[in-house]
């Protein structure tokens, strides 16, 4: 399930940012999504996105990284 997941994850952050972040370089490391790019309008649309799919409440210090959004989606959702 943590694979479909992290890969569900990931082609959300490149949605919510308009493709600028490719899922793969997402899923490639334990690179924070503000380091890839990630601005602060594609956190709010991603924010959106995953409370709206899976039904948990985020905060932003949740979306530090990939693994850290998937842990929090797992435990929560």
């Amino acid at each position: 399930m943590d694979g479909e997941l992290r890969e569900r994850l990931a082609g959300m952050i490149a949605e919510a940012t308009d493709g600028a972040v490719d899922p793969a370089e997402v899923m490639a490391g334990r690179t924070r999504l503000s380091d890839l790019g990630v601005t602060s309008l594609a956190f709010l649309r991603l924010i959106d996105a995953v409370e709206t799919e899976f039904g948990v409440q985020l905060e932003p210090t949740t979306l530090d990284g990939l693994d850290e959004l998937v842990d929090y989606v797992r435990l929560h959702g």
